[in-house]
């Protein structure tokens, strides 16, 4: 079973920053599989954040773009996601997938960790 935490999440003012970590249990699965980030604000649907691939390759969401960057950590078994620029509209609980797909979600979610930003 895979197991996902979260963390770093926080409260903060509109234009600062934030760190979120997931850490995937040791000797896991996490090097052979892409990592994504979602995120899920009240009322409204998941929606993608930011992936990254095995390979380092990275894409984001358009909301995004410029301020916030995902990296991973293969010996750590753990995945980042730095966000800049805070802004209200960011405020969400934000939640790690283990092998999401260039579009779709894998079935491996952490419990997610709450992100509120004011502004």
């Amino acid at each position: 079973q895979v197991q996902l935490v979260e963390s770093g999440g926080g409260l903060v003012q509109a234009g600062g920053s934030l760190r979120l970590s997931c850490a995937a249990a040791p000797g896991s699965i996490f090097s052979r599989n892409a990592m994504a980030w979602y995120r899920q604000a009240p009322g409204k649907q998941r929606e993608f954040v930011a992936r990254v691939t095995t390979s380092g390759n990275t894409n984001y969401a358009d909301s995004v773009k410029g301020r916030f960057t995902i990296s991973r950590d293969n010996a750590k078994s753990t995945v980042y996601l730095q966000m800049n620029g805070l802004k209200p509209e960011d405020t969400a609980v934000y939640y790690c997938n283990l092998g999401a797909s260039a579009t779709f979600p894998s079935a491996y979610w952490g419990r997610g960790t709450q992100v509120t930003v004011a502004s």
